[in-house]
């Protein structure tokens, strides 16, 4: 036997115990881990953890099984040493699991609620107290387009009841875009800004070849259409007085 070949089978089957076992978890061993308690010696067993104990050049993990391996939760997709250790530190960060959702979230249950028509937990801030869209959190963000139900990152619920990033959102009003990427419908209240618009045509003076034009618009506010008169600051709806509005062909009248 080639001299590479019987070191591996002196490592593999010498005088150690489960001795593959042992070589391919030595691999990925750090030197300190916390152990039961009932492990430790007397010696430090007054000792503050975390808790540290070594077998034959090995140690263990986890201070609920004695056992050199580690598991990757479904829900969070993080790596523990097992399922109890796993329940407890998501209890120190705040992290609870939604059935409804099927996945861990963070900030505490008693926090969120999980809206059935959205399909997706919000705060409790929002119960009864936004549009529900179906499905809305299960689609990627109209900003940077990460999906937005596993996402780590803050979501806010617009008006119109799309979600997006939070930080994604705040960028696009700081560039003055203040409807929605989706349905285009305003995102905050522009009572304001419609004001400010009507002292501004009442300042303008249309030409006289079109002080009397008129055109068909589409509010995206509340989806009426309209005729109006044409004004290039813009068009205002009759119904909702709001100026998200859009200019649209005429109907087409049955006949």
């Amino acid at each position: 036997m080639p001299k590479r070949h019987f070191a591996f089978a002196f490592l593999a089957f010498g005088l150690w115990g489960n001795p593959i076992r042992r070589f391919h978890g030595a691999l990925s061993l750090s030197p300190q881990v916390t152990a039961p308690r009932h492990l430790i010696s007397s010696s430090s067993a007054d000792a503050s953890p975390p808790y540290i104990i070594y077998s034959h050049h090995y140690c263990y993990k986890c201070k609920h099984y004695r056992r050199r391996c580690r598991i990757r939760a479904p829900c969070c997709n993080e790596i523990f040493p097992c399922r109890h250790c796993h329940n407890e530190a998501t209890t120190t960060k705040g992290q609870f699991h939604c059935d409804d959702c099927g996945i861990c979230r963070v900030g505490g249950r008693d926090k969120f609620f999980h809206c059935k028509k959205c399909g997706c937990c919000y705060s409790v801030g929002l119960r009864d107290n936004h549009s529900c869209v179906e499905n809305s959190m299960r689609h990627h963000c109209p900003i940077c387009y990460e999906y937005l139900f596993d996402s780590l990152k803050d979501t806010t619920v617009m008006v119109c009841g799309h979600t997006m990033h939070c930080e994604c959102y705040n960028e696009m009003v700081s560039h003055d875009k203040y409807c929605c990427p989706i349905c285009s419908k305003s995102v905050r209240d522009m009572t304001r800004t419609w004001k400010r618009i009507d002292e501004e045509i009442e300042a303008t003076i249309m030409p006289e070849d079109y002080q009397h034009k008129k055109v068909w618009i589409l509010c995206n506010d509340c989806n009426d259409t309209t005729e109006v008169f044409y004004h290039i600051i813009g068009q205002k709806c009759s119904h909702c007085k709001s100026y998200n509005t859009r200019i649209v062909a005429p109907p087409v009248l049955p006949q």
